[in-house]
């Protein structure tokens, strides 16, 4: 009997752009390798985000996920408009979607107070849920996303390229006058200290408490230039959708997203790349960044046929929301339940797999602590991809 052949890698829905899959999926892999170190406390630099200003790896990897969002919208709505769909039908369709997103993202934060034993703390129902209203944390990564996305398909709908072309400009200079122009009482105007910007004294006034910290990374002022780089993403895919040559698309992507490069390294003379702030340079510098990297897999890909190798990032693509969900519990579920260590202490469940099944045994065999810390982040991650793994053998594919 002859062998059964492995499932091809082919998403759902027909014509779809297999090298954005495997850019989401290589980009939600990232994520999950940068989140969930064995140690905090044993990091390579490049596995942290920057202090500040600057950036690392980690740095790359929230734009890019924000761009591919933006990248998507127009391949996807071409389609259902070609097909006769309205404009309101198709807006009405995203509102839902958003609210979806944002929805998993507040119930993240929510989920936290489930497991951290706060209900008891609290000492009753009434505490607890006044806790949770007044302290829990509002923004967050699936919540930019969620906006970035309702906004910029917004944009979208209603202008044509050169509206689109104009946006991003207006939203990346309107930003940068915010951020440089208008004074923080008590710190001045032009201040980027993390207590002293603009966004961080916006975000007290409307978020409160409800920030991660006194101020949020993905803040009310901040998430501007982000949903600039979220129509980076559809720029991208007008290129795309252009009737030229695999070659010619390929060229063009490389000498924009150089150029986007160039001029946010040039920003940053004047406005410092900073992912805290979403920087309009960090928003410019990072889209080139992403297009650089999607017109590799473009070409390899796409283009040349290479799916073999790029085969598990692609599977990863195909449910990145659901794996990052996942993901967001297991972390919480596995920092909030405590077991009892060797001396009957209550430790974090995650403490006690990782110190005695990573850290001690590698430990032993004289590998250093950040090792120690990634071998837990790369099993974490390979755990995840064989739970993306069995939904795709069984075609199962979270649409929202």
């Amino acid at each position: 009997m002859a062998k059964p052949a492995s499932p091809k890698v082919t998403a759902p829905g027909s014509g779809r752009l297999m090298s954005l899959d495997v850019f989401r999926g290589a980009t939600i892999a990232s994520m999950m390798l940068v989140n969930n170190p064995g140690s905090w406390d044993s990091l390579y630099a490049q596995l942290d985000h920057a202090e500040w200003n600057g950036w690392t790896f980690t740095d790359l990897i929230f734009p890019f996920f924000v761009w591919i969002v933006g990248m998507a919208i127009p391949l996807s709505t071409i389609k259902r408009l070609e097909q006769g769909e309205s404009r309101a039908k198709l807006f009405l369709h995203v509102v839902r979607r958003a609210a979806i997103i944002f929805g998993l993202g507040f119930f993240l934060a929510f989920f936290m107070f489930l497991v951290n034993g706060s209900y008891a703390k609290a000492g009753g129902f009434s505490p607890w849920f006044h806790e949770v209203v007044t302290t829990i944390r509002i923004p967050g990564v699936l919540q930019r996303i969620a906006v970035a996305y309702l906004l910029t398909s917004a944009i979208y709908l209603t202008t044509s390229l050169r509206g689109h072309i104009a946006w991003v400009i207006g939203l990346l200079a309107g930003y940068w006058i915010l951020m440089k122009c208008v004074p923080v009482p008590g710190h001045g105007m032009g201040v980027l200290t993390p207590e002293g910007n603009f966004s961080a004294y916006v975000d007290n006034i409307v978020l409160g408490k409800h920030n991660l910290k006194s101020w949020d990374p993905e803040g009310v002022i901040s998430t501007i230039p982000a949903i600039a780089t979220c129509l980076f993403g559809i720029l991208a895919g007008h290129l795309l959708m252009l009737k030229r040559s695999a070659e010619q698309k390929t060229a063009w992507l490389f000498v924009i997203g150089n150029l986007l490069i160039f001029a946010g390294a040039i920003m940053n003379i004047w406005l410092p790349i900073n992912k805290n702030l979403w920087t309009s340079s960090y928003s410019v510098f990072m889209a080139g960044m992403a297009m650089n990297i999607f017109a590799v897999f473009y070409w390899l890909v796409d283009v040349k046929g290479y799916q073999r190798g790029a085969r598990p990032f692609a599977i990863y693509g195909m449910n990145a929301i659901t794996v990052f969900v996942l993901a967001g519990l297991l972390g919480r579920i596995s920092i909030g339940v405590k077991v009892p260590d060797a001396t009957g202490k209550l430790i974090a469940l995650k403490s006690y797999l990782f110190q005695n099944y990573f850290n001690s045994p590698l430990s032993s065999m004289g590998f250093s602590p950040k090792i120690c810390s990634l071998s837990w982040a790369l099993a974490y991650m390979l755990g995840l991809y064989l739970v993306a793994y069995a939904m795709y053998r069984r075609k199962w594919f979270v649409k929202f």
